[in-house]
């Protein structure tokens, strides 16, 4: 299928008939307007077309209060299931809108990640001196960057490509985006992920009993990759300033590094274990491979990354360094066709859902 007819599809998907379904019925109900923002966000509609659905399936956090709290959920004949539903039309929606279109084959399942993982240590080993002694005598740094740069321009690429062609789908010119207080609103709306709170009780994920498990998770999670991502580049402007790798453990690239590693490790670590025990209603089972390999990515590029902080200045240091860095080529390059991208058209969502707040208020 063309990026331009997946775009533009003329016969809806069961998911999309599904949930259009689903809407019409929890418009007339609307008894759970207050537990998250889709309901509010439903509720502002009168008929539900591909745009719109797209946009209300991302903007759910699967957080599965209305599943619970529903008199029509099964086994009532009306069927509802909103989370399962959304979840399947989510994943219809990172392939439509991924880029370069062939590429979106990548969410079909985990065992396209395989040739991936192997194509990617061979390069790095190609370029690599696993017996080198310290950390450029193993990969230049010329090659390192060359490498990281084209991967990083390419994932760059890829998510400005994706947001904007979901933005579009939704029905909004870009120019839109462009809210100040609508991108505050959900700017705070993810720092806090306040939709996995429900209004402070949290979510009722992996089962009927609120927890907010899901919610410090997901904040593990999130803000450990940030404080990795910040490491990273406070480590390069260290280099550019003549400081060279590796830096001493109270320096600021270690530090960020390390405390961006260790919720890695237990972010990734305790979602999969949330995930082994939900409730097998509220998911599209479809999606485990994606997010089993993205959390075993999390994982290891931390796990790595922190062994060859403990291990430098050993004899292990130079083959623990070349896994690291093909653990973390293959994170980058999936990012864009795996799991991570509900985090780009769920904020995507959120500042729609903004705007359209402020727009219902005059």
């Amino acid at each position: 299928m063309s990026a331009k007819s997946a775009l533009h599809q003329i016969e809806p998907t069961p998911a999309t008939r599904e949930a259009e379904r689903l809407m019409v019925i929890c418009n007339a109900c609307r008894y759970c307007e207050g537990y998250c923002a889709v309901f509010p966000a439903m509720e502002r509609r009168l008929n539900f077309g591909q745009a719109d659905l797209d946009y209300l399936a991302n903007l759910c956090h699967n957080c599965a209060e209305c599943y619970y709290a529903c008199q029509y959920a099964p086994p009532h004949e009306f069927a509802v299931n909103v989370p399962r539903v959304f979840a399947e039309l989510r994943a219809e929606t990172y392939q439509k809108y991924a880029w370069p279109g062939p590429l979106a084959a990548l969410f079909r399942g985990k065992r396209i990640v395989i040739p991936w993982i192997l194509g990617l240590s061979a390069l790095v080993l190609s370029v690599a001196n696993p017996a080198g002694a310290a950390f450029y005598d193993v990969i230049p740094h010329e090659a390192m960057v060359g490498i990281f740069l084209a991967v990083s321009v390419l994932i760059f690429s890829a998510h400005v490509a994706g947001f904007a062609r979901f933005w579009n789908g939704a029905g909004e010119a870009i120019s839109k985006f462009l809210n100040p207080a609508a991108i505050a609103q959900a700017a705070s709306d993810v720092l806090s992920m306040k939709n996995l709170g429900s209004g402070g009780a949290g979510c009722t994920y992996p089962n009927e009993r609120h927890s907010q498990a899901r919610r410090i998770l997901h904040h593990f999670t999130f803000y450990g990759f940030l404080l990795c991502f910040a490491s990273t580049t406070v480590a390069a402007l260290y280099h550019f300033t003549g400081s060279v790798a590796p830096y001493a453990y109270a320096s600021l690239p270690v530090i960020l590094g390390t405390l961006g590693g260790i919720g890695l490790l237990i972010g990734p670590i305790g979602l999969y274990s949330l995930k082994r025990s939900r409730d097998s209603q509220l998911v599209d089972p479809a999606q485990d491979g994606s997010d089993i390999v993205f959390l075993g990515l999390l994982f290891f590029t931390s796990f790595t990354g922190l062994m060859l902080l403990v291990m430098r200045g050993t004899p292990v240091m130079g083959p623990l360094l070349v896994v690291h860095l093909a653990i973390v080529l293959c994170l980058f390059l999936t990012l864009p066709y795996g799991k991570f991208v509900h985090g780009i058209y769920r904020s995507a969502a959120l500042v729609k859902n903004a705007l359209e707040a402020i727009r219902n208020k005059h």
